[in-house]
């Protein structure tokens, strides 16, 4: 009885599933279960790579469910996602597909993922791209970040530019870096300060904060691409595969 129970357990373990809760180990006595013990050391010592599979087979659990998590969240916040006022929006404003981005502008994968987003837009003229500032590495990011808010509602046509010069600048991005790369765009630092200063809750940050805990982003960069968030610096093949595929079948897994 009991080497079958054992391979029930270790089928169960591959499954990445429980047996014990209402299986035969409940029913067995102290000694049994002793003895069980035993066996289940004994195969393992003898056949360690079975927790790698179990390993495997948890992550692949995971993913499905945060995979499916993602999904619902994404649905369920499509408006504020995909059509938010406060989004600024590269590419084609009709574009027959949409890639969502959260970066911070200190966040060194975001820096290496720009050549991503310009290849895309450089080579693919029917993609949207929707920027979403999302500073979560400190005090500069966020003060970067009120000037390029600031400089977002005073000159948004322009907005491309800067994001492209203070993401791709080499220097941390703070107040002042942030403030010198707008006026080299012809934006004065007291407009921005008056804007700064009459707005100092900025409801596009506070939008993004609230989406990102929706979908489970915890870091930068992040993507929304059709049903699908996206974590991670995924790099440009991947994403356009993600794009090909919404476009073969609506989704970005076919």
């Amino acid at each position: 009885m009991i080497r079958s129970t054992l391979r029930l357990v270790t089928a169960s373990l591959l499954a990445g599933t429980t047996l014990f809760a209402t299986g035969p180990a409940a029913a067995l006595d102290a000694k049994q279960k002793e003895e069980f013990g035993a066996y289940i050391r004994e195969y393992l010592l003898a056949n360690p790579e079975v927790l790698i599979d179990v390993q495997k087979a948890l992550q692949e659990k995971q993913r499905v469910a945060q995979a499916a998590a993602s999904e619902a969240a994404v649905t369920n916040n499509k408006d504020a996602i995909f059509n938010s006022e406060h989004d600024v929006v590269l590419g084609n404003p009709k574009g027959d597909v949409t890639i969502v981005e959260f970066y911070d502008y200190n966040c060194g994968y975001c820096k290496r993922a720009l050549s991503d987003m310009n290849a895309i837009l450089d080579t693919d003229k029917n993609v949207r791209f929707v920027l979403k500032e999302l500073p979560i590495l400190g005090p500069d990011s966020l003060a970067a970040h009120r000037v390029s808010a600031a400089f977002r509602k005073i000159a948004p046509e322009k907005y491309g530019e800067f994001h492209r010069a203070l993401l791709g600048g080499e220097d941390r991005a703070t107040e002042e870096t942030a403030i010198a790369v707008a006026e080299k765009l012809g934006v004065k630092e007291a407009d921005l300060r008056a804007h700064m200063e009459k707005n100092p809750k900025d409801a596009a940050v506070m939008e993004s904060y609230q989406l990102a805990n929706e979908l489970g982003i915890s870091g930068t960069p992040s993507y929304v691409i059709g049903n699908e968030a996206v974590f991670g610096a995924v790099g440009l093949e991947e994403l356009q595969g993600k794009v090909a595929n919404i476009r073969a079948c609506g989704k970005t897994t076919c």
